[in-house]
């Protein structure tokens, strides 16, 4: 009984936590890339590391919150851009190539040590430099920590009950915006262009304009995942790197792609089923066979056999439509 409750206590921990909170607003903004306008975006960690430098490097040298947010969007704006311009002319899968490459090159260039005074090179940025204006807008206590059954978190500080509030405010009212979006006539071009963008192109339409603003406003619902993200813990370049955008990736097909809520579903989905895992083959297989640091590596296999299966024979994921997908097509 004491396994079964601590593993339900990880579980609601894991729910609750900033960083599912941030990763589910990301793959919001990839659901916005791949689900509904059909761009292959290979790259959307590196939307998170550039929201995240833009907030943190911000915070840190002026103190102010507000400013500092709107430098990280502005910043994942003109990242788009760059990405953007040059490329969405051409066919989807030059856009994942650069993509891929582009969020590598914001990785390396973060642990850079020749910049390690604005970055933190490959040390990044702690948190306490930074924090304090996101600590300072709480109207909770800022000192102090509250029980509620299992859970226990700081009021305010770090990894707090205020940065999990606001977090997942952010995944709901990201998640309306995105809903109310996807509904409109703009959301219909969308799909129409992820169906057949000579279709769409001959009714008038200017789809690389819209493939543009697509990847902007699914880029800025990165950048702030990746704020989110950092004011849980610290900006490192390696934490947000290739793997980032896989779990991504991950997440939007276990929910179901071009779905409101398939991202959030996923989000759940996947750190709970990582978390399971961790729980029971820590307490079930011997040391002798797998040590606490081969675990996580065994979880990642499985997660990725277990994606290979889903693309295979539940594409759709969980609450997708077939009918609006085009794999093997």
């Amino acid at each position: 009984m004491d396994f079964i409750s601590s593993l339900f206590t990880d579980f609601g921990t894991q729910i609750l936590s900033s960083v599912t909170a941030a990763f589910a607003i990301a793959a919001i903004g990839l659901n916005l890339h791949f689900g509904y306008t059909g761009l292959i975006n290979i790259g959307q960690a590196g939307f998170m590391l550039i929201g995240a430098y833009g907030f943190a490097i911000t915070g840190r040298f002026t103190g102010n919150f507000w400013l500092a947010v709107v430098v990280a969007l502005a910043a994942s704006v003109a990242f788009a851009l760059l990405l953007g311009i040059p490329t969405l002319k051409l066919r989807g899968d030059y856009l994942a190539i650069v993509t891929i490459a582009a969020a590598e090159i914001v990785r390396i260039v973060g642990a850079n040590q020749s910049l390690a005074p604005w970055t933190g090179g490959a040390a990044g940025i702690p948190g306490r430099d930074y924090q304090g204006t996101f600590i300072d807008l709480s109207p909770l206590p800022h000192d102090g920590i509250l029980q509620l059954g299992p859970f226990h978190y700081p009021y305010s500080q770090g990894d707090s009950w205020w940065l999990r509030i606001v977090g997942w405010g952010l995944v709901a009212v990201i998640a309306i915006i995105v809903a109310l979006l996807v509904r409109s006539p703009w959301g219909r071009v969308l799909r129409g262009v992820r169906e057949d963008e000579d279709a769409v192109r001959s009714l008038g339409k200017n789809v690389y304009l819209y493939k543009i603003q697509s990847l902007i406003i699914g880029g800025a619902i990165g950048a702030v995942g990746g704020i989110i993200f950092a004011l849980g813990q610290s900006v490192q370049p390696d934490s947000l790197g290739r793997s980032t955008t896989f779990l991504l990736y991950t997440v939007l097909l276990l929910g179901g792609m071009a779905t409101v809520f398939g991202p959030i579903i996923g989000a759940f989905l996947y750190f709970v089923v990582f978390v399971g895992i961790q729980d029971v083959v820590s307490a079930t297989v011997p040391s002798s066979i797998m040590n606490q640091q081969q675990v996580p590596e065994f979880i990642y296999i499985l997660v990725g056999v277990g994606l290979m299966l889903l693309v295979i024979f539940r594409p759709q994921g969980l609450l997708g439509n077939k009918k609006e997908l085009a794999f093997g097509d």
